[in-house]
């Protein structure tokens, strides 16, 4: 009787976004998106250049009846939100949580951007201490994590991750952040504070 050779097990994972906990849940870490795994993420600061990210193959648009071709890109474009509840005091920890988070799970230091609404980020108060050429520079490159104050957000370029850490009183330069960090976020955007603060900011929109 012939053999019938054993046909491959093919185990099928997805990894795709997470869903956003539902209002009134506490979250004490982001759910990031995952992704390319390398074994040196670098974290500002320290040396050696982050890790190339691979582009995304590109995808033919797919012919569709009815269906306007400028909301289908904004149906694209629209980043994923993800909220951490934290206190003022606590959000700025939350926010380096994030990123450590989404080093780990594979992302680019690159891809990343923390915005602060109060304080600046220690790492920003020392970079901008050989000043702001150097600093912006580092900007530009675009080949680490980056952190810029409330007062710089109109200058950053987007990212595909944008975190924002509403370590500040709720006021009109906050108010102006958080949408703008929407609009800077290409794939996900984490925000760490007071859930009704940053509701009452952002809205339905997110």
């Amino acid at each position: 009787m012939p053999l019938i050779p054993e046909e491959p097990q093919i185990h099928e994972s997805a990894q795709g976004p997470r869903v956003t906990p539902a209002a009134g849940r506490t979250a004490p870490t982001p759910r990031p998106v995952p992704g390319p795994r390398s074994a040196a993420t670098p974290r500002p600061g320290r040396p050696g250049p982050g890790p190339a990210r691979p582009a995304p193959p590109a995808q033919r648009p797919q012919p569709t009846s009815g269906q306007p071709q400028a909301a289908r890109s904004e149906n694209r474009s629209a980043p994923q939100f993800q909220l951490i509840p934290a206190s003022v005091g606590s959000a700025l920890d939350a926010a380096d949580e994030a990123v450590d988070l989404l080093l780990d799970s594979g992302r680019a230091p690159g891809d990343i951007l923390v915005l602060t609404t109060g304080e600046q980020h220690p790492w920003a108060v020392h970079e901008l201490s050989f000043g702001e050429a150097a600093y912006w520079a580092q900007h530009d490159a675009g080949d680490d994590v980056f952190f810029a104050g409330a007062v710089a957000a109109d200058r950053v370029k987007a990212r595909p991750v944008v975190i924002v850490a509403v370590n500040g009183d709720l006021d009109d330069a906050t108010a102006r952040v958080l949408p703008l960090a929407r609009e800077r976020a290409g794939a996900l955007l984490v925000v760490c504070g007071d859930p009704q603060r940053i509701n009452a900011v952002l809205g339905a929109g997110v």
